[in-house]
């Protein structure tokens, strides 16, 4: 039976001594939130200031030389917030640049986070007490007090941030450290060919692909997710495995808001002179939690039933209205969608809110009902798992991607097998063989579930 995180925290203060009565204030829901937002991590509290005292010399005296840290307080109007830094404490007199360092504040069960902005130091590294940016001072002279010294390092909103009540019940700090959970299994759970060989036979096998209905050539794949999970990147991935070099013809990055904003149907070519491959990647405007922003799940059933034209420009106060002449004439086979891919991030599944999860859910019974074929596609895994950071190959036998995959078939309602762990190309330069396995590794199964769609499909015409 799995130890709790509790369980193991006790343990881990055993082993390092620390063992004084030291008990969390953060509950395991809120704990599993910030552990996954810093990747797959533990946490091992340091510090608690009811404990050793709100005194700043308490404070370095159990944290620093100890790495990566999280900070919690608790307030006494019940906000839960903090901050995180990469670089340890060590009171060297020395300004501290850390492009990881963020400040967040619990909304609800999600803890939205603040990152630095561009140009400021962290905070220098002194003998003072624990702060950010020299802007939110934590045990402000020695007391349980917060204090926002209207700095410009972060832009927060102290309302939203922790309610402008500046009285503090609890102040911890935690240890950050890569999760002993980064475990291998004992065989794969997939089984997958890493060779230039298995690259061609997959190529090989999408280029000479044929619908099962006559009547379509080309397979309409819809990616649908979340603002950055990486809709538009996996197209550009799969292009550039086709065109034999890294290219960048979707809008692609990360921001707050969606950078797709029109429906773009993107056929593949087989390299820059070659024929249209049997299939197009369909791009959606990315999914958002607020009501009113990112993609009208009223668009899905328009897309779905094929009427929305290639770069209609996306309104999300106002779903498409298609014109009573099309709308009275049902669309081709052809012109339909024939498989609908989910693209997920994998390094913010446990983070994913309840309103984004009910708005994929509402998605998922209209697709449904259409009989449509779906898949998950998971990206960042290497970002997810440092296991698999330093070799894409271990993802099959990681324990964490493993627990990923299971964890995004239950809160979607897929069977595990339409998981699909993948790694988009987003810095990289040249192509790179373990990625290409799993992106057409990826590929090909959709191409297999369109089939799947278009077999019964074509089935129910033959009954009519």
């Amino acid at each position: 039976m799995k130890a709790s995180f509790k369980e193991m925290r006790q343990k881990r203060q055993v082993r390092d001594g620390t063992v004084e009565s030291l008990t969390s204030d953060l509950t395991e829901e809120k704990s599993k939130r910030l552990r996954a937002l810093l990747g797959n991590v533990e946490l091992s509290l340091l510090y608690k200031a009811s404990v050793h005292g709100y005194q700043a010399s308490a404070f370095h005296q159990r944290c620093d030389r100890q790495g990566p840290t999280l900070l919690v307080a608790y307030n006494r109007s019940g906000y839960i917030f903090g901050g995180y830094t990469s670089v340890d404490y060590a009171q060297s007199g020395q300004y501290i640049t850390d492009e990881d360092i963020f400040v967040f504040s619990f909304q609800g069960k999600i803890p939205i986070c603040i990152k630095i902005n561009s140009g400021n130091y962290a905070r220098v590294d002194d003998a003072g007490v624990p702060n950010f940016g020299q802007q939110l001072y934590f045990c402000y002279n020695n007391q349980p007090v917060v204090y926002n010294s209207g700095g410009n390092a972060f832009s927060v909103n102290t309302t939203t941030m922790y309610g402008n009540d500046t009285q503090l019940s609890e102040c911890e700090v935690y240890k950050v450290e890569q999760s002993s959970q980064v475990s291998t299994e004992g065989k794969p759970w997939r089984n997958v060919l890493w060779t230039a060989e298995r690259k061609d036979e997959l190529m090989e096998t999408i280029r000479n692909h044929k619908p099962v209905m006559a009547s379509v050539s080309r397979v309409q794949i819809l990616m649908i997710g979340p603002v950055g999970a990486g809709k538009s990147s996996f197209f550009n991935s799969i292009n550039s495995i086709f065109m034999g070099r890294i290219t960048s013809k979707a809008i692609s990055g990360s921001a707050g808001t969606s950078l797709t904003t029109q429906f773009r149907t993107y056929p593949v070519n087989d390299g820059r002179e070659g024929k249209p491959l049997p299939f197009v990647l369909c791009d959606t405007m990315g999914l958002e939690e607020q009501t009113g922003a990112g993609l009208d799940i009223e668009d899905i059933s328009s897309i779905l039933q094929g009427h929305i034209p290639d770069r209609y420009k996306f309104n999300p106060t106002t779903p498409f209205q298609p014109d009573e002449q099309k709308s009275s004439r049902p669309a081709s086979l052809q012109e339909k969608i024939h498989c609908v891919v989910y693209v997920i991030d994998a390094t913010k599944i446990s983070l994913m809110s309840d309103k984004l999860q009910e708005k994929l859910a509402s998605i998922r019974r209209k697709v449904n009902s259409r009989g449509i074929a779906q898949i998950v596609l998971m990206t960042k895994v290497d970002e997810a798992c440092p296991l698999v950071e330093e070799n894409l190959q271990s993802v099959y036998v990681s324990s964490y991607i493993k627990s990923k995959v299971q964890e995004v078939s239950s809160g979607l309602g897929v069977p595990v097998s339409c998981v699909l762990p993948v790694k988009n190309y987003s810095q990289e330069l040249e192509l790179e063989l373990n990625c290409d396995v799993l992106l057409l590794t990826a590929l090909q199964q959709m191409l297999n579930f369109a089939d799947d769609y278009l077999d019964d499909a074509g089935q129910m015409e033959d009954n009519i």
